[in-house]
């Protein structure tokens, strides 16, 4: 990964197409648009490439979250489990829906831990949303069953993990709905953008109209266009979805790409004494983006994490210390009273974050680290980075 990494003549003549048609908005202008609707089109591929019944692209990842909570009712009085390790996106949706993250431990998938969920729970509690960190998942069947048992819903943050599956099913089709990132560093991308997939008729329809101020995109005419709800403005551009189109087209190609490389590097980490890797549920389903896997104490990892940098080892993420994924870092969740100094109106009830403390999720990602996979990477490459990972290890 990234899709940037192969940006080719297939995406510059899907935007020269809505160039040349000079209509950049992805609804209405049906004449001077000659039929162009890329949007649409990579709604229709996408939803066909993940077996889904619905497609719906927005202007980010994460205002595909917030359109989804929006579409799915949550907001005020409602809690919302969540893992410790994430994207604060999946955060900042939620609060900005006037609901409330409760966050719960990881386990070795790097995902949310059914038990932990489980523990979780109180009377406001109304979804449970797993994020499949890292291109991969977390025991999405466990959390599926938990949703059900208790009469909650499951929303899937599968952001990052595009083409993931668990079992021949792709994530995001799991909970009621699933959202995708599309942006400059994910699997393929739009430059900006994300969708949302779903097999729920009324859902889509609620999704794809509070996306665009509440427009019901029923016949040709913008002006006479119903608005049975209020919405905003999370529309993708035109340009942007021709980008994503032909990167979608590519998908097949990438996640070959990506599987092929992690596990030539996998197999050259597996010979290093102490070394173990991320539990993955279904290794089949994984879309390989990264290689995570485990040291034996969070000194080695720190070590561990200077030293392959130093001997030529790039892309490679101690998400311990990272103040944008983890938890440990997040201070301005831990003392969260507003959003861009606006206040939240949130409960007064509203979990003290300020005395988080997650021991669990802490002992994983102390001794966890996480190498990028790349897609142009030639043979000689690969062979200079095995060669630098074993020095790495070899001078700890």
């Amino acid at each position: 990964m990234p899709g940037f990494e192969i940006f080719g003549e297939e995406e510059r003549s899907e935007v020269q197409e809505v160039l040349g048609t000079g209509v950049l908005m992805r609804y209405n202008f049906d004449g001077p648009r000659k039929g162009i609707f890329k949007a649409k089109d990579f709604e229709e591929t996408l939803a066909r490439r993940l077996g889904a019944r619905h497609a719906h692209l927005v202007s980010s990842g994460t205002a595909a979250l917030q359109v989804m909570l929006a579409s799915c009712g949550v907001g005020a009085g409602d809690e919302v489990i969540v893992p410790s390790f994430t994207f604060v996106a999946t955060i900042e949706a939620i609060v900005a829906a006037g609901a409330a993250p409760v966050f719960a431990d990881i386990d070795e998938t790097l995902c949310l831990c059914p038990k932990a969920a489980a523990k979780a729970l109180t009377p406001r509690t109304k979804a449970i949303m797993p994020v499949h960190m890292c291109g991969s998942m977390g025991r999405i069947d466990e959390l599926e069953m938990l949703c059900k048992e208790k009469g909650l819903m499951l929303l899937e943050d599968a952001c990052q993990a595009l083409g993931a599956s668990y079992k021949g099913k792709a994530l995001g089709l799991f909970g009621r709905m699933g959202c995708f990132s599309f942006d400059y560093v994910k699997t393929i991308t739009c430059g900006e953008g994300g969708g949302i997939i779903t097999d729920d008729a009324d859902l889509y329809f609620k999704a794809q109209a509070f996306s665009d101020h509440g427009h019901d995109h029923i016949g040709q005419d913008r002006g006479a266009e119903d608005h049975p709800f209020i919405g905003l403005n999370f529309r993708i551009s035109e340009l942007n979805a021709a980008v994503g189109l032909a990167q979608l087209r590519k998908l097949d190609r990438i996640l070959t790409t990506q599987r092929t490389n992690k596990a030539i590097l996998k197999d050259a980490l597996a010979s290093i004494p102490g070394i173990r890797f991320r539990d993955l549920p279904d290794p089949a389903g994984d879309s390989a983006t990264h290689l995570s896997f485990f040291m034996e104490t969070e000194d080695k990892a720190r070590a561990m994490a200077k030293a392959l940098p130093a001997h030529g080892v790039d892309g490679v993420f101690y998400w311990f210390d990272n103040n944008w994924h983890y938890i440990r870092r997040w201070d301005h969740i831990r003392n969260m009273t507003s959003l861009a100094g606006l206040p939240l109106g949130l409960r007064h009830d509203t979990p003290d974050y300020s005395g988080l403390y997650l021991p669990v999720s802490d002992a994983i990602m102390g001794r966890t680290l996480s190498m990028q996979i790349r897609l142009g990477w030639t043979d000689a490459d690969m062979e200079k980075r095995i060669n630098g990972i074993k020095k790495a290890f070899a001078s700890l």
